[in-house]
């Protein structure tokens, strides 16, 4: 790694630690030497021994000397080997991919010099080791550290197994200094954050060093028994710890020392949760990377459960750090997940009951619900609330779908759950969304007015992605469905998605006069969101036709969506209002304004289809008001954004064609050789340096498109995100810096956004962190 001089701001995305790091200056050392000499590098050892925390440090310690940044991907909650290379894509903006997504990821990866940190990776041993050696093989400055509880198997792998935290030897129960020894440290410091009073003393320390020794140093053991000194002092934890060793003794064959000490950690915290407690714990496993209150109460409640008893018991298991909280932003709601161990042993339980069926239908069932509630609820003054909601349920969403389709008999019911969300996959999860509606219409041929809605999603979703011929096939058994069960809605959604594509193709006369067919039936059906994106569609065919009526139909939808107080499809009129004033009213500033204000209403619902026709619409702004350097990189930018999209729409007909008259433009005023260099510059930069550039926040000329702040953050966000390591509320921030509240929070929204938070005490600690670097 010396190779590359550290950068003064790295790309790239790793979690933020939310509690102190203790110890493991040996085994940083040690992991930081192999990787500098080996390409892959995994972090092997039993549940609970920290291999997590030692890649994210050991990440974080050495993110500064790759070019490209260092990258993390949490695997625990994603079960289809056949979406590792999506989900890695995702994870590294990487949305526009093909049906082999290794493909595409190896030619991305090969001129770039990253570190990937790919969590968890057990459960997907054999297609993280095919992909990892893909990728390795194509990308020769590629780094990979994995965590994993056994080797992946990959040629060249050098393997670190991290070991328990130090103890005391067994023959020194006084040991001096706890301090000498991390096991100890580790359990003061967690001790500590529930009891302040808390500290290691002549009278204790036996006890401690005992209990240390016991939970043979896994820091989770150390943990779940730490959080117990609310309640109990170190001798009565010992004493219970020592029952459920025995017990452990008895009921199987004895496991090694270090798995002996997670179960009986585990075990024994499980043993002093109360009866409903225990129950809740078991249910809850049901969920895949975290749930909020609502769906716990609806899924968890019931056989010997009150629902209004959940929250209490949540409190229970938060204060027993069974589960962990994550703080509400002004669009979400509390948030909770259990760490991957714990929620297996609630699995486990759950399977030994007889009961893991019944909860996998009941989340099923609610996801089915959620979907639908969506379908009816989007086009609301809820619509952004909706989207960032189901980006955080995404994993369960996941986890839903992939129970109806592993199911026999179920697939209908996927069906019931991809299809209502369309607008969902397409916001950011195409190919993701189209496999899993190719999969569910495989699986449930029966002619349903279910299938017929999801032929039409696919169909769209297909559309997006190229798929032309499946796209053909889904849309002509959709139009026999529709007239079988007469179904209207169906008909003017067909005559949409065949405008569209017509629309696409360059076959512009045609699409108009699908799209007013499909107007005039969403109106006959009072269906707004049909409605609405009929008027958008119609606004960009007749734009590109020099049509006049583009003017009445994007005024239209910008009043529709308006009234609706709908943020995203608000957005949307934007972006057509925004190319009407640069074009047919040669009002440059007035479209930027326009486009950006756009922008800034998806950046918090990271629709980055929707944030990429503004980018694209930007730069052909750019390209007439002044078509130079910095428009060339703008629209290389453009097609960095939809690359990070998965959308295919900047090559299709009409818009390559404006692509084209642009590029031409600006060649003809700075010359080839400088267009292509800034050109590609600006096709390399990630999602996040693309929408500063768009929102004209870059201020290094031909540099980073960050405005001189870590994290990517505006001057302006850089002074927010002060004021929240401060403490200061929404409200606060808005009468210190004389802006509205609404705008505070907007503000907000973009700051989590960037840095990939989730919480203001995230912000905070990261905040600190940048003042110490």
């Amino acid at each position: 790694m010396a190779e590359t001089k550290p950068t003064a701001t790295s790309r790239g995305r790793l979690p933020a630690e939310l509690t102190s790091f203790v110890g493991r200056r040996r085994e940083l050392a040690g992991t930081r030497r192999l990787l500098a000499s080996s390409r892959l590098l995994t972090l092997t050892g039993v549940g609970g021994v920290g291999k997590t925390r030692l890649a994210m440090r050991l990440a974080a310690d050495v993110r500064r000397t790759f070019a490209d940044g260092a990258w993390f991907v949490e695997l625990a909650a994603l079960h289809d080997p056949g979406l590792l290379g999506h989900t890695l894509a995702g994870a590294l903006e990487l949305s526009q991919v093909s049906a082999n997504p290794a493909a595409d990821l190896a030619e991305y990866l090969e001129d770039k010099h990253l570190l990937l940190v790919l969590d968890n990776c057990e459960h997907l041993a054999d297609a993280c080791a095919v992909l990892a050696s893909k990728l390795l093989a194509a990308a020769p400055q590629l780094r990979i550290i994995a965590t994993s509880r056994h080797v992946l198997g990959v040629e060249g792998e050098q393997v670190f197994p991290v070991p328990p935290l130090s103890t005391p030897p067994e023959n020194d129960l006084t040991a001096g200094d706890a301090g000498r020894y991390e096991s100890l440290a580790l359990f003061a410091d967690r001790a500590q954050s529930v009891a302040p009073d808390f500290e290691i003393d002549a009278a204790n320390r036996p006890t401690v060093i005992e209990l240390c020794r016991r939970l043979d140093g896994i820091p989770l053991a150390l943990e779940l028994a730490a959080v117990w000194l609310r309640t109990l002092s170190p001798a009565q934890i010992l004493d219970r710890l020592e029952d459920r060793f025995r017990l452990l003794a008895t009921g199987k064959p004895v496991a090694p020392a270090r798995q002996q000490a997670l179960d009986a950690a585990i075990g024994w915290s499980y043993d002093l949760c109360s009866p409903a407690e225990q129950a809740l714990w078991e249910r809850l496993s049901v969920f895949a990377g975290g749930f909020d209150l609502d769906g716990a109460e609806q899924i968890c409640s019931g056989d010997g459960i009150d629902r209004a008893e959940v929250l209490d018991l949540i409190a229970g298991l938060v204060n027993k750090s069974i589960i962990t909280r994550q703080a509400m932003t002004d669009h979400t709601v509390a948030w909770y997940d259990m760490l991957g161990i714990i929620s297996q042993y609630g699995v486990e339980r759950l399977a030994a009951g007889g009961r893991a069926r019944a909860l996998r239908v009941r989340h099923r069932d609610y996801y089915r619900a959620m979907a639908a509630e969506w379908e009816s609820d989007s086009f609301s003054p809820r619509q952004a609330d909706w989207f960032i909601r189901l980006r955080r349920e995404h994993d369960n969403v996941r986890a839903a779908l992939d129970f109806c389709l592993a199911e026999p008999g179920e697939a209908p019911a996927a069906l019931e759950i991809a299809a209502p969300i369309w607008n969902f996959w397409f916001a950011g999860f195409l190919r993701e969304g189209h496999r899993y509606l190719v999969h569910a219409l495989e699986l449930a041929p029966e002619q349903t007015p279910a299938r017929a809605k999801a032929l039409w999603a696919g169909s769209y979703l297909a559309m997006f992605l190229g798929e032309t011929d499946q796209l053909g096939r889904m849309l002509a058994e959709c139009e026999t469905l529709a007239e079988r069960f007469d179904d209207d809605l169906l008909r003017a959604r067909i005559a949409e998605v065949s405008g569209h594509a017509l629309n696409y193709a360059g076959e512009l006369p045609a699409a108009v006069a699908r799209l007013e067919e499909a107007l005039a039936g969403f109106r006959a059906v009072h269906d707004q969101l049909g409605e609405f994106d009929s008027l958008i569609l119609l606004s960009a065919a007749t734009f590109f036709l020099g049509d006049p009526r583009v003017e009445q139909f994007s005024r239209q939808a910008f009043e529709l969506a308006d009234s609706c107080d709908a943020a995203s499809s608000k957005a949307y009129a934007l972006w057509t209002l925004g190319i009407v004033q640069w074009r047919d009213h040669d009002d440059a500033e007035q479209a930027a304004r326009s486009l950006r204000e756009a922008i800034r209403l998806w950046l918090p619902l990271n629709d980055r289809t929707g944030i990429g026709f503004c980018v694209q619409a930007l730069s052909w702004c750019a390209s007439t008001v002044a078509p130079n350097e910095l428009a060339a990189r703008l629209m290389g930018a453009s097609r960095a954004v939809w690359r990070s999209s998965g959308a295919h729409v900047d090559e299709t007909t009409p818009y390559s064609q404006f692509d084209e008259q642009s590029r031409q433009r600006i060649r003809a005023a700075v010359g080839d050789a400088a267009f292509k260099q800034a050109f590609e510059q600006g096709a390399a930069y990630s999602f996040e340096q693309a929408v500063s550039l768009a929102l004209g926040q870059e201020t290094e000329r031909g540099g980073s498109a960050s405005p001189g702040r870590a994290g990517g953050l505006t001057r302006r966000e850089h002074e927010i995100a002060e004021l929240l390591s401060e403490g200061l509320s929404n409200k606060e921030i808005a009468a210190r810096l004389v802006i509205g509240q609404r705008t505070a929070e907007t503000h907000v929204e973009h700051i989590l956004g960037k840095l990939g938070f989730s919480s203001r005490a995230q912000v905070a600690r990261w905040i600190a962190e940048q003042r110490t670097d």
